[in-house]
């Protein structure tokens, strides 16, 4: 370049065509309808047994149980220092509908805070059971004699639940498993001395004990319901027992919930921008899939009849290793006598996926409205993403 040339850059030339900016104001865009991110697949409320209920509440009729409430116990921290809620005692089928807080403050003042590392053997089996165990944080093995002769686990205890309630009611008890810390465990322990000694003060706490020891237990059956007399196997002309089905006169009742909101659309919206997409239409999908969302939330959380409030805690398993296995699924399956489906976070899946290529597994699925899902003993497992995940990457299926 010479000097005098001028110099012109890509901005000081003309333009010698239309540009895409102003072509665009004349052109038709393609546009899709309105998305959320929110949406699931939401495959509990897809594949739940829905029963009509016409008059608003549903009452659930079951045979008189006397072992009912059977929950966990809750704890309450300070600094290293752990104690037990009074209130929550009345979780021991001892001490169940007791009702003096006085009395049970005092118990849950004589529970002892223990700490056992992992290994430790808390109660030994054919030992005198003198002392419930109220388990605070850990997880505790119920070990038993295998078939030949080896040490088999009988199941896992974790937060809030307990053992040895049995010494309140039976004074010649006996341990019938060996209870094992697997991890450190923080236990409070009520003797069964104390309690005695209480009750000797406490007329009402010591006729309380005498009821419940007044159950027979042959007029029950495992479940705790009252049992129907019945005669079998016999030969000639014997007594044949009379019987009747005692019902619960309190059963439970559900009443219907409901999830609602108001959904305001301006009239210049739904006149003036109503094409090439309908906006009440559309407005109304999207908040119908936030209903959807959070019914099937509610379904899993909610603390009145939510599936994971309502669980019975005998019907709640530990996993042995801390992950879910495939022993641990046969074991959930067990607990039911038909289980049609299992729910699972996706992580919960991931994590049951994993454990699966680990043995070799290959789990088969089935195809469900054009979906594959992945299934184990034939039943299907589908995702909900509204069972909660714990910072500590604990959930529930």
């Amino acid at each position: 370049m010479s000097v005098g040339e001028e110099v012109r850059t890509e901005q000081d030339r003309p333009q010698q065509s239309l540009g895409t900016a102003a072509a665009r104001n004349l052109a038709t865009t393609t546009k899709s309808a309105p998305q959320m991110q929110e949406i699931s697949s939401r495959w509990l409320l897809r594949m739940l047994p829905w029963v009509n209920v016409q008059g608003g509440t549903y009452r659930v009729n079951r045979r008189l149980s006397y072992a009912v409430g059977d929950g966990r116990v809750t704890f309450v921290k300070t600094g290293d220092r752990v104690e037990v809620i009074p209130a929550e005692l009345r979780e021991l089928p001892a001490l169940r509908s007791y009702e003096d807080d006085a009395v049970l403050s005092e118990l849950a003042q004589r529970c002892q805070q223990r700490e056992f590392t992992p290994g430790s053997v808390i109660a030994s089996f054919g030992g005198q059971a003198d002392e419930v165990y109220l388990l605070a944080h850990g997880r505790v093995e119920k070990v038993g004699t295998g078939p030949y002769g080896d040490d088999a686990v009988l199941g896992v205890l974790a937060d809030g639940a307990y053992f040895g309630d049995q010494a309140l009611l039976d004074p010649d008890a006996i341990w019938e498993y060996t209870a094992r810390a697997a991890t450190a465990c923080t236990v409070l322990v009520l003797p069964r001395q104390d309690v005695d000694q209480v009750a000797e003060r406490a007329e009402d706490l010591r006729e309380h004990l005498q009821q419940q020891r007044a159950i027979p237990s042959q007029r029950t059956n495992k479940y705790g319901e009252k049992a129907i007399d019945l005669a079998a196997g016999h030969e000639g002309e014997p007594d044949i027992p009379h019987t009747f089905v005692d019902y619960d006169a309190r059963p439970r009742e559900y009443e219907l919930s409901i999830a609602q909101t108001v959904l305001r659309i301006h009239t210049r919206v739904a006149d003036l921008y109503n094409q090439p997409m309908n906006q009440t239409e559309q407005q109304i999908r999207l908040t119908v899939e936030a209903l959807k969302e959070r019914q099937e939330h509610e379904l899993v959380n909610n603390r009145e009849f939510g599936l994971l409030n309502n669980c019975e805690y005998d019907q709640r398993l530990q996993p042995h290793d801390g992950v879910p296995s495939p022993d641990d699924l046969d074991e959930l399956l067990s607990r039911r006598r038909g289980t049609k489906l299992l729910l699972a976070h996706p992580r919960a899946i991931s994590a049951i996926g994993r454990e699966l290529n680990k043995r070799g597994l290959v789990p088969e699925t089935i195809d469900v409205g054009g979906n594959r899902i992945p299934t184990w003993r034939g039943v299907p497992i589908y995702p909900c993403n509204k069972i909660p995940v714990t910072p500590e990457r604990t959930t529930s299926i």
